[in-house]
Formats: C-alpha cells, structure tokens, sequence
C-alpha cells in the first residue's frame, strides 16, 4: 500500500535525524533549548512561566543520546533517551518488515496503542516533574 512507503519512509527518516542531532545540532547547555537550533521558536511556556513544557529538554536529550553522551540524556532529560532508543528500534522493525512482504501500515494499525499510550504517558509524566525540579532548581532565586 501507499501508506506502507510512508511508515518506512517515517522511520527512516527519525533516523536520519537522528544522525544531525549526532553530526550538525550541539545541545543546549542549558538542557533545553536545542530545538531552536533547527529554526523553531523557544519553548512559550518557559519563557513566560519559567516553568518547562512537557517536552523541555527532550531534543537536547535526544542530541545528547545520538552523540554517546548517554548518562548525560538521562540527567537532562530521561524521556528523551527513551524516544532516542524508540527511533532505531522503529527503523529496524520497518525494514525487517519490509523485507519480509509485510504491510507497514497495516502492522502499525493491529497494534492495540491504548496499554502503550499509559506507558509513554506516564513515562513523559515522570520526566516533566523531573524537569521541573531541575529547571526550578537552577534558576536563581526560585530554589530557596
């Protein structure tokens, strides 16, 4: 099907950008932030609440992954060595699915999301109130 080449392409394409964070995209020393490197805006709740969005720091945690610096992603933050580890772990089973006939797209459908999307959920869950702890303890004058 036409939506097979769509998920193959998709996958490979998160490795690909994998390989730029890896190559091209410094992370942030902030331990956020990385993702305006790529030409997007600066994260709206951080700058006007102080406070980091959900996905605060995954970028640069996922930079940080794809260059080997891997206790590094943990500490920024864990979310995003996990979507790190899902990117190659989603090529591999495009292509071995590819090459064994099967229909990407129609594999992708069977699966049940509803017990994964508590999972994710609730892993992104930690990792944001991980986050905000780091963030408001580094920002001076919030911490005391």
């Amino acid at each position: 099907s036409p939506e097979h080449g769509f998920v193959l392409a998709g996958a490979l394409l998160g490795v690909v950008l994998l390989a730029v964070l890896a190559w091209f995209v410094a992370p942030d020393p902030r331990g956020y932030g990385t993702h305006e490197k790529l030409g997007l805006p600066p994260c709206a709740m951080m700058k006007w609440f102080h406070v980091p969005c959900p996905g605060c720091g995954v970028t640069t945690s996922v930079a940080l992954a794809a260059r080997g610096h891997i206790w590094d992603s943990i500490r920024n933050q864990p979310f995003g060595l996990l979507v790190a580890i899902a990117i190659p772990i989603a090529a591999v089973w495009a292509l071995v699915g590819h090459f064994r006939g099967r229909d990407l797209f129609r594999d992708l459908n069977a699966i049940r999301f509803g017990p994964w999307l508590w999972w994710v959920g609730g892993a992104l869950a930690i990792s944001w109130f991980y986050k905000i702890a780091v963030v408001l303890a580094a920002l001076p004058g919030l911490s005391s």
